[in-house]
């Protein structure tokens, strides 16, 4: 047997590929521990894709998505030890690390825009690429990053969650169980932590001391990061330059790497629109012209590549699943942002004293997060399908907007009652996030006047969003947000002077930070115009035309709280066994009903109660929100005419009375298409040739058809004149052989109307009944009955048929006496 010391490493990994899981994983800590960096660093790679799968998705790996500890527990416990921040691969990484080792990454496997911004030879705007991109000998195809062995693990990590094939629908896992969620959580945790410094890297010789990180990857210093970069020209990937480092950034380099990866593959897509807006030189000047207040004559950016645009062909959906990594990280981020030290809070505390690890937790979100996560969210929202799988986007959106949720002193004021109301220490957040309140608020209200409100899951939507937004002082906030941006430009000579310099490439993360902007209005309108571009047509959350669409909402949350009540009146009316008993015929059977229910009927009175309240919360809500007072809402049901016809119940759908009968407006067609209101179907052809309901024997109604069809030709004639009779033998014959004519039925089209009239039937005899399964029951329970009581059959028979001639006698006479049934 050979032993793992006497091997190469290459030769372990391929005999631990047909072991047992744990044995493995004991080899390949054995190789870790034994073998130096140098013959390591050949099988660092294959020991990666192994693990999270190749970036083609054809290799799923170690199936981090699908291993949940409750299912696996052993494999689960494995795993998660293994690739533990501090666990044995993330050893072998800070070993190779120590040696300065660089792995090829293919840029055809990076997110769409950046691989598209790459090929055409531009350099992202994302440090994270400075200085990696290199060129194949030959030229041409083949680019690819040169990567240190913490960022090319990181980045297989990453994109794990992109390349694998979406889980099968019939797999149900829960993301929060699995053990990829888990290990984002734990890195988090590691390297963005909320108290303390990030851990030193681990020594993968015990004993040893730890290696000393090697020198950082050229980067951007902080102060040109993201949306505050000035030098918003696109740099070509010839003009990379080398930096050097400054040594007291080497704490946190980790840090900045795993969040740049972790933001750069999992936000950094979007629609082909938005590529070509962003990749426009012009739309990237618009910033840099409103800061500097210089004439765009003094520049003369080249055209946008048409190229470039022709490469970007990525149509990305995300999956549920990444969405909700994305909010682990957006919460962790929160956290992490929050945990700041109050004194390192204002920009204008920014000193060489401070923390690398403080500087890094004040510029995290703005300068990382804020531009990606605001085009993710857009694409998200126009994209995602109308169903309810849209909560964990909203749920993503609503975390992302709650800053003060994940603060940390947030289990202080947890019993206070002023703890709901959003502190005006948070209104430079929500200013600096303007279009991700608002724009995206107006999405949602497009998307909700798209939905079935009546549906408890949407109900439930609606309710979350107006409760997060009802938050008291945020929709101030908001308000006063839109008045910053609104006002009007005052050119001031100095601006230019006071904000922004321009930081040179060569210069440290922590080079000293420019002054800080105290405009607020100049603060608003560069974030909106960073997003937007300068020439955006930017609606007003609180302006009549957002207005208008919550006026709309509100009457489509009243109609559907009037259709949910109606539903569950129909649920009370009808016996919760009624199918059973339908299907046997012991139920009123109604041959027009057409009622189609939804997910109300599955789940439940408790259920339509919850998306009663849901829609009568978000209503108030709005109220507060928009401050609607109870004449607006009246006057909009009236308007809508929510108003109960004479049955207490249904409603048409919105229509006009045409020469041919109702006709849909387009109000109409919407309450039909989402639910709201329906007409009533009724069948109006022969009832002797509707279809065979689920309550009869097909064969035998056939069969009695054509028996009472050869009858009814056999004596149509001696028919007609029993029923002309006027004496009691008449009247007994026409309420056994004339049916109730067309015309007299509830008919909506006048159409229908005179059809029915040219198709008067003469009497005939209908056995039809004979085939429902309820007929057949009830003859076969008189029986056992009568043969309990000792009654042989056949005068049991004419016992049944002496009964049913006085019940039709006496029907005879009321129908006669009493108009109840009209000839």
């Amino acid at each position: 047997m050979a032993f793992p010391h006497l091997q190469q490493p290459s030769s372990v990994l391929a005999d631990s590929i047909n072991k047992p899981f744990a044995q493995r994983c004991q080899d390949l800590v054995k190789v870790i521990e034994d073998f130096p960096a140098k013959e390591l660093h050949s099988i660092f790679p294959l020991l990666v894709e192994s693990i999270f799968g190749s970036l083609d998705g054809v290799l799923v790996g170690w199936n981090l998505r699908c291993l949940q500890g409750r299912v696996n527990p052993v494999e689960y416990g494995i795993v998660m030890e293994f690739l533990d921040p501090g666990g044995p691969m993330m050893k072998l990484v800070y070993k190779l690390q120590a040696e300065d080792y660089k792995f090829d990454f293919p840029v055809s496997y990076l997110p769409g825009p950046v691989k598209a911004s790459i090929q055409e030879r531009i350099l992202p705007d994302s440090p994270l690429y400075h200085n990696k991109v290199q060129f194949p000998p030959s030229g041409g195809l083949g680019l690819h990053l040169a990567l240190n062995p913490f960022e090319y693990y990181i980045f297989f990590f990453a994109l794990s969650l992109i390349t694998q094939k979406p889980l099968p629908v019939s797999l149900r896992v829960r993301t929060s169980d699995c053990a990829y969620f888990t290990l984002v959580d734990r890195y988090l945790s590691w390297f963005l932590p909320t108290e303390g410094s990030v851990p030193p890297p681990l020594s993968s010789s015990p004993g040893g001391t730890s290696p000393s990180p090697a020198p950082r990857t050229p980067a951007m210093p902080f102060a040109s990061y993201g949306l505050h970069h000035t030098s918003l020209l696109k740099r070509h990937i010839s003009h990379q330059t080398s930096v050097n480092a400054d040594p007291t950034s080497q704490e946190i380099w980790r840090s900045e790497t795993l969040l740049q990866v972790f933001v750069e593959m999992w936000l950094h897509h979007y629609s082909l629109e938005m590529y070509q807006k962003m990749q426009s030189p012009h739309a990237k000047l618009e910033v840099l012209h409103y800061r500097l207040s210089v004439s765009s004559a003094l520049h003369s950016p080249a055209q946008p590549s048409l190229q470039a645009l022709h490469a970007y062909q990525e149509s990305f959906t995300p999956s549920e699943e990444h969405v909700l990594v994305v909010r682990l990280l957006l919460k962790h981020l929160h956290a992490f942002a929050n945990s700041l030290k109050p004194e390192q809070v204002s920009p204008s505390a920014h000193s060489h004293a401070t923390s690398p690890l403080e500087e890094f937790k004040r510029v995290a979100v703005p300068r990382f997060v804020q531009q990606k996560l605001y085009l993710f969210l857009q694409h998200c929202f126009g994209h995602w399908p109308l169903d309810a799988s849209f909560r964990a986007v909203l749920e993503m959106w609503l975390s992302y907007l709650q800053p003060w949720r994940y603060a940390s002193e947030k289990q202080a004021q947890s019993n206070d009652s002023q703890s709901r109301c959003v502190l005006e220490k948070w209104a430079p957040f929500v200013q600096e996030n303007l279009l991700v309140y608002t724009k995206l608020f107006v999405g949602f209200l497009n998307r909700a006047l798209r939905t079935d409100l009546v549906s408890p899951k949407n109900a439930l939507m609606v309710f979350r969003v107006a409760k997060v937004f009802a938050q008291p002082n945020l929709a101030e906030m908001i308000q006063k947000g839109e008045q910053l941006f609104l006002e009007p430009e005052l050119v001031i000579p100095h601006r230019q002077h006071r904000l922004f310099t321009t930081p040179t490439v060569t210069g440290s993360f922590l080079s000293p930070w420019p002054p800080a902007v105290t405009d607020a209005s100049f603060k608003v309108k560069s974030h909106v115009y960073s997003l937007e571009g300068q020439d955006c047509k930017y609606t007003p959350m609180f302006g009549p035309e957002v207005r208008t669409l919550v006026l709309r909402l509100a009457q489509l949350i009243t109609q559907a709280k009037q259709t949910a009540r109606s539903i569950s009146d129909q649920c009370v009316e009808t016996p919760s066994g009624q199918s059973f008993l339908s299907w046997l015929g012991f139920s009123p059977t109604d041959p027009n009903s057409s009622y189609s229910g939804n997910d109300l009927d599955e789940m439940g009175q408790d259920s339509i109660r919850k998306t009663d309240e849901y829609l009568e919360k978000a209503l108030e809500y709005l109220r507060q929100i928009f401050r609607l007072s109870e004449a607006q809402l009246a006057q909009l049901t009236l308007a809508l005419g929510t108003t109960q016809d004479e049955n207490g119940k249904k409603q048409l759908p919105d229509c006009i009375v045409g020469e041919d009968g109702l006709i849909l407006t387009a109000l109409g067609r919407y309450q039909i298409i989402n639910g709201l209101r329906r007409f009533e179907i009724e069948y109006q052809g022969d009832l002797e040739l509707q279809p065979i309901r689920s309550y009869e024997n097909a064969t035998l109604v056939r069969a009695l058809f054509r028996l009472s069809s050869a009858i009814n030709c056999r004596f149509a004639d001696q028919m007609v004149a029993l029923c002309s009779r006027d004496d009691f033998l008449g009247s007994f014959c026409r309420y056994h052989l004339i049916e109730p004519t067309l015309a007299n039925r509830h008919l909506l089209s006048p159409v229908g109307r005179r059809q029915a009239a040219s198709q008067a039937r003469g009497p005939r005899l209908s056995l039809r009944f004979l085939g429902s399964y309820r007929t057949l029951l009830s003859f076969f329970l008189a029986f056992v009955m009568g043969s309990l009581l000792s009654i042989r059959p056949l005068p049991c028979a004419l016992l049944l048929v002496l009964g049913y001639l006085l019940y039709a006698m006496a029907m005879t006479l009321l129908t006669e006496r009493g108009k109840l049934h009209q000839p």
